[in-house]
């Protein structure tokens, strides 16, 4: 039987293992629920990174209310525990050392199980906010073909890990005829649209496009000349959340023929555009909605029917 590998991925603000592996299971359950029978046989991986920012965000937030001025900002509560907490974790895993870190998680979390998959199984990813940008980051970016990546403590054997990440999929790395394919990929709540600036001079080693390029390209042929389906889940109330089918066809020439990205809004109430609620928006309902959505648990389960 048929198995199917979702690997889950967090994003910003989620700092607890079991926390993240809960709120995975719910939306999990939604999806069976939507599939309406038991002939599916899943297997969840959980990549969780939240823990390693901790203390570098920690030291941070204190060097900034230790100044003279803090007192005297607007918006304190909101700097620290919405802004400082997504624009730190994204720089911080753009360090070498921190997204080294990220890398060495996955092979403790995540390889052992894509290895594991026989013939016939299927990974779908499902990633929320800036886990998206990691994920697709370490699966695709140039930089972690450096060879530089050798020479220092920090990063020693992240390099070859990566590379035997990339190996175990479908596609990708050495022998790309051989590994597990991603049937489908979901996206919630991301950001990585704006990330395509980073491929607008043509120089740049977080560029994704040339891994990524190959990767369509072989699943085409694998799936029979079927577009890989890829739902990008929008909440209206949150600014993390941007559109992507109008970008990925400014980066991926060929994108129109091997991938259906398709932007999925998933609340349809008239929202309040007042200025003053879109700390509240972000910090609380519209970011971190996208875990107990219904139209998200449907739509998944549409791609794996």
């Amino acid at each position: 039987m048929t198995t199917d590998y979702i690997l889950f991925v967090h994003g910003v603000k989620n700092r607890n293992l079991a926390a993240f592996e809960r709120t995975s299971l719910g939306l999990l359950q939604g999806i069976q629920r939507s599939l309406g029978d038991s002939r599916h046989t899943f297997k969840p991986i959980f990549l969780f990174w939240g823990d390693l920012n901790v203390q570098p965000l920690q030291k941070l937030t204190q060097g900034l209310t230790a100044s003279p001025q803090w007192k005297k900002l607007l918006f304190r509560e909101f700097r620290t525990q919405e802004i400082l907490e997504f624009v730190g974790d994204a720089a911080l895993y753009l360090s070498r050392h921190v997204g080294s870190q990220v890398v060495y998680r996955i092979k403790e979390t995540a390889l052992g199980p894509l290895e594991e998959a026989k013939e016939g199984d299927r990974l779908h990813l499902v990633t929320h906010s800036m886990g998206t940008v990691i994920l697709f980051d370490i699966l695709f970016a140039g930089r972690w073909e450096d060879p530089r990546l050798d020479q220092a403590a920090s990063t020693q054997n992240v390099r070859r890990i990566v590379s035997t990440i990339r190996n175990a999929l479908f596609g990708m790395g050495h022998n790309p005829g051989v590994g597990l394919p991603i049937a489908s990929i979901h996206t919630m709540g991301s950001p990585i649209a704006l990330f395509s600036l980073l491929t607008a001079t043509g120089e740049s080693s977080h560029d994704l496009t040339a891994n990524f390029q190959d990767l369509l390209q072989n699943l085409y042929q694998r799936h029979e000349r079927k577009a890989l389906i890829w739902n990008n889940f929008i909440h209206p109330g949150d600014p993390i959340a941007y559109p992507l089918q109008g970008i990925i066809p400014t980066v991926l020439a060929t994108a129109d023929r091997y991938v259906q990205v398709r932007d999925v809004i998933t609340e349809n109430r008239n929202l309040p555009v007042n200025l003053g609620l879109i700390p509240l928006l972000w910090g609380g309902d519209a970011h971190g909605s996208y875990w107990q959505s219904p139209r998200v648990a449907q739509a998944i389960a549409a791609a794996l029917r």
